[in-house]
């Protein structure tokens, strides 16, 4: 029996984890063969179609989420109709609620796997193996805890229960050589579950935190590391839900890591004394902590269950900003009970005041199977009912105000995050608060269209956007200093310099190689270009030193290499 496990993904920056982890949980089974295919949500359907049928597989395995559950459906019903006798079987968190209205909707599907999917997924390769042509065949898979199955016309299910794998029994997808380590970015998991229990997160029905162990960890992670993968993204919910853990497993990566930068999404207020000295010594551009913040009200929390001390998250991440070299990333949750808009913007200020790298907003997703259903369904709420059933209003937002949170969202993104616009910004935020400033902004950009913007339409979006804000005198200086910023980022073009800076035209040089310092270190095959201008205030210095100053910028490039952009 060939098993086609396939997953399709939002965007093909990563490998799966969740198909390697199946495959090397059943690739001893006798008569079964496994392979694992990935595509994007972002291929047209009859293409991955073919894709999937030229496997001539015996059973195709979905790996289901919010992003990919409407695309599967289809595929997996066009399949059925091509080759009715191939079984299909469904996993993955968006299927695990539901069930037996989503098979009663979707009579191609053959099989579901509630919840933790490995060993469930083994006993049914092994019971179809073993009974599939014969009358015993639906006697077994009612003795598989948490599979949903066809009995004729029925739909049935084994025994339910809050079934947990060991996890140190599954085999390492990464030793056996299962996952593509040739992305740019890999995801690894060291425990599973979480401690907390907040409503709209799924992780609260996994019950309590299990941790594979520290050998079999170390193991994975050397690997990675000998592999030099770009980014590795820890998965677990609460990576530093035990403090000396975290410390073990930061220890050893400082100690053998050759270059890859590691994502952990983490608890701030758990973060120990020890946790704080340790995190000191790891050197820039190593780790980004993801701490979801969610709301800067207690209230709020509290109502979702969210158990948080936020003066203590408030003051870690202060210390995490000033004492150690650590990006960080904090999240906001837009819609949660008793926020309202100006509830938002108080979120948001008390955040962007702790001055982190990145500020993510996520409208609140109402997902099925967890508890914030019911909230929902008592408070009033009114979300969509498809994936990924995004809040549409509730009691204290207007659908109004979730589109404006949602553009403020986008401009954080295009604007604040990643650094790319800091002097401009820095000089706007002296007067005006970020909250302010970007609820602003979203106000000016009403309902455009703000995806897929060149560097130079973004730049010139942001002059548009920022300039009503401020008087005749500041707004020459915002848009001198965005020109700095939109240098560091792009070489500005003979006759083509963006917008807001065209004015300035007699103030710009484009010197030749000779012209520049000959000592720049630069790699033998490097290709060099370089742009100068006279700016108002040197912006070299968060200070930005009065008086016009020439500043050189260089523009280096190469064979595998990014752009890299020295200010001289």
């Amino acid at each position: 029996m060939k098993i086609l496990l396939t997953t399709l993904h939002a965007k093909y920056s990563h490998a799966s984890l969740a198909l390697p982890c199946l495959a090397a949980y059943c690739r001893n089974i006798p008569g079964v063969s496994v392979v694992i295919r990935e595509w994007t949500i972002n291929e047209p359907r009859e293409q991955l179609l073919r894709h999937i049928m030229s496997e001539q597989a015996d059973m195709v395995a979905f790996s289901c989420y919010i992003w990919n559950i409407e695309k599967t459906l289809r595929i997996a019903s066009d399949i059925k109709k091509i080759v009715p006798d191939t079984r299909i079987a469904l996993g993955g968190p968006e299927v695990s609620f539901n069930i037996f209205e989503l098979m009663h909707d979707n009579p191609a599907i053959d099989f579901v796997i509630k919840g933790e999917g490995e060993r469930i997924f083994q006993l049914l390769a092994t019971t179809l193996i073993k009974h599939g042509c014969s009358n015993l065949l639906e006697r077994s898979l009612a003795e598989i805890g948490n599979l949903y199955y066809r009995d004729g016309d029925d739909i049935t299910s084994g025994p339910l229960s809050k079934h947990f794998v060991d996890l140190d029994s599954i085999p390492s997808p990464f030793g056996a050589g299962l996952v593509d380590l040739k992305k740019p970015l890999v995801y690894y998991e060291t425990s599973r579950g979480c401690p907390f229990s907040c409503a709209f997160c799924l992780s609260s029905a996994e019950g309590h935190v299990r941790s594979f162990g520290m050998e079999r960890i170390k193991s994975d992670l050397g690997l990675l590391m000998r592999h030099n993968i770009a980014n590795i993204k820890l998965v677990d919910r609460t990576f530093n839900f035990d403090a000396q853990r975290a410390n073990d497993i930061w220890e050893f990566i400082l100690e053998y890591n050759r270059g890859s930068h590691f994502h952990f999404e983490i608890a701030a207020d758990l973060l120990t004394e020890d946790n704080l000295n340790m995190l000191k010594s790891v050197p820039p551009n190593m780790f980004r902590f993801e701490i979801g913040v969610q709301s800067a009200s207690e209230t709020t929390l509290l109502r979702v269950g969210r158990k948080s001390n936020l003066g203590r998250i408030f003051d870690t991440v202060r210390r995490l900003k000033s004492e150690t070299g650590i990006e960080l990333h904090l999240d906001l949750i837009a819609g949660l009970p008793g926020e309202d808009f100006t509830g938002f913007l108080a979120s948001l200020r008390a955040v962007a005041d702790l001055d982190p790298h990145m500020i993510q907003i996520e409208p609140l997703k109402v997902l099925k199977g967890s508890a914030m259903r019911e909230i929902a369904s008592r408070d009033g709420y009114h979300f969509s009912g498809f994936p990924p059933y995004t809040i549409l209003r509730n009691p204290w937002l207007k659908y109004a105000d979730i589109s404006r949170i949602e553009t403020i969202g986008r401009l954080l993104d295009l604007f604040y995050n990643h650094g790319s616009i800091s002097a401009a910004l820095r000089l706007l935020r002296r007067t005006i608060d970020t909250a302010s400033l970007f609820d602003r902004m979203a106000r000016q950009a009403g309902n455009d269209n703000l995806s897929g913007l060149s560097t130079r339409r973004a730049y010139e979006l942001f002059a548009r956007l920022a300039g009503p804000l401020v008087d005749d005198a500041t707004r020459r200086l915002l848009n001198d200093a965005l020109f700095f910023d939109y240098c560091r980022q792009e070489m500005p073009l003979m006759g083509k310099l963006p917008s807001f800076a065209a004015e300035r035209q007699d103030k710009c040089a484009w010197p030749g190689p000779r012209e520049l310092p000959a000592r720049l270190g630069l790699p033998p095959d490097s290709r060099v270009k370089a742009f100068r201008y006279a700016f108002i205030k040197d912006y070299r210095r968060e200070e930005g030193k009065n008086g016009e100053v020439s500043i050189t910028f260089v523009y280096v490039s190469g064979t595998g290499r990014g752009l890299q952009v020295m200010v001289l």
